[in-house]
């Protein structure tokens, strides 16, 4: 009798650790949140799509280790674009079709962001995009003012109305008011050149001369020799990559006097080791990342950023292969917006669309964005610093 009561209390304390056990071993066999996450991991914006992917797995890496989105970890679903707008229309029909995603992250480049804009639209999926201009969240009204327009897209990078902002603002405080605009013929470049167009009368200056060149193209002396001629007091630059650097060493070799501006897309270790010397003096504008030990302590984004480079850098060592650049912030940001929202809110598609445009004061790495449903991005001017290439480092520009 004595037996069968010592081996019915140890049954049942048995069966006491197992149901406490239940909850934890299901917490951990919980469905994941599928993202999507598609980038140019090949191709000509490689060097930027390549570092973004790595920051989305380190953010998700983050995250989950933090107890993932209302308990259910992230599973992030890789797509390589190439920066070709029909690899991404391809990869997202997948996403939604195939993998059954609730959100998505990318990709890399306007050409193919506006490639699946109207694939986002469609399926009414919730994309934060990391792509650098315009477009991708507005043709005409914005968010529900204008279904199907900007619906369901939402960016992470500045908007390029906000760099030309930053930059027509600087140029107007150092009296520089007759400039000279050089773009890519992508739709990045036009995005710049538009709103370049559209913003200089307000601030007083005057586009003397303007040209084009295809991103491929390695060599725009024949363009800058033509806008030198029209005697511009600075050359402001609208394109990415490789393009960026070659323009620069032109406008070196030309010994152009008039500074040259570059555009937000280009600040990181790769223009300066590809310009060489003619890089001294560039100006650009860039995420406050470029600089941020040069922070006050007062900003909000400086512990941010800090937690950021340190993971970057120590913990994951991706500098290694890819020195941070001004783009490295960018999935980090709309990751965390898209699981800020998934928090909130769940996985219902409609349910993320709304909490992402009721997201306020969020400190991530590129800003502090505050969304709306007329705003699909959320930064402002002070999300940004002007910077300036001084002894082949980034320096505040003075």
């Amino acid at each position: 009798m004595k037996r069968f009561k010592v081996l019915a209390v140890a049954a049942l304390c048995l069966l006491l650790a197992l149901a406490l056990a239940a909850p934890a071993v299901a917490a951990d066999k919980k469905e994941p949140v599928k993202i999507g996450a598609f980038f140019a991991l090949s191709g000509p914006a490689a060097s930027i799509g390549a570092p973004t992917k790595l920051v989305a797995l380190m953010v998700v890496d983050k995250i989950n280790k933090e107890g993932g989105i209302q308990g259910r970890p992230i599973e992030l679903i890789l797509a390589n674009t190439e920066g070709a707008p029909t690899k991404a229309v391809m990869a997202f029909k997948k996403f939604v079709n195939v993998d059954k995603v609730v959100a998505v992250v990318g990709p890399t480049r306007t050409g193919t962001g506006m490639a699946v804009k109207k694939q986002v639209e469609a399926a009414k999926m919730p994309t934060v995009m990391t792509v650098g201009g315009d477009p991708v969240i507005m043709e005409g009204k914005i968010g529900k003012m204008n279904f199907g327009t900007a619906y369901w897209v939402f960016k992470a990078p500045q908007r390029s109305s906000i760099a030309v902002k930053k930059v027509l603002g600087y140029l107007k405080a150092h009296n520089l008011t007759k400039i000279a605009l050089l773009s890519a013929s992508d739709g990045f470049g036009r995005d710049g050149s538009r709103w370049i167009g559209k913003l200089a009368p307000k601030y007083g200056i005057t586009v003397v001369g303007a040209e084009q060149f295809n991103p491929k193209d390695v060599d725009m002396k024949s363009q800058l020799t033509k806008l030198a001629a029209a005697k511009p007091q600075a050359v402001v630059c609208w394109t990415i990559g490789p393009a960026a650097a070659i323009v620069s060493k032109n406008h070196h070799a030309l010994g152009m006097k008039a500074p040259l501006v570059q555009c937000h897309g280009v600040p990181g270790p790769k223009y300066v080791q590809l310009a060489g010397a003619a890089a001294e003096g560039d100006l650009m504008p860039a995420t406050k990342l470029m600089v941020w030990e040069s922070l006050p302590d007062s900003d909000p984004q400086k512990k941010v950023i800090a937690e950021f480079v340190h993971l970057y850098n120590d913990v994951y060592k991706y500098n290694k292969l890819y020195p941070i650049n001004t783009h490295s912030g960018y999935a980090w940001d709309a990751v965390y917006l898209l699981a800020g929202a998934m928090q909130k809110a769940g996985t219902d598609p409609a349910k993320v669309r709304d909490a992402l445009e009721s997201t306020k004061n969020y400190v991530g790495v590129s800003g502090v964005y505050n969304l709306s449903p007329k705003d699909h991005n959320g930064l402002g001017e002070d999300s940004m610093v002007m910077i300036q290439v001084k002894d082949g480092k980034y320096v505040p520009a003075k």
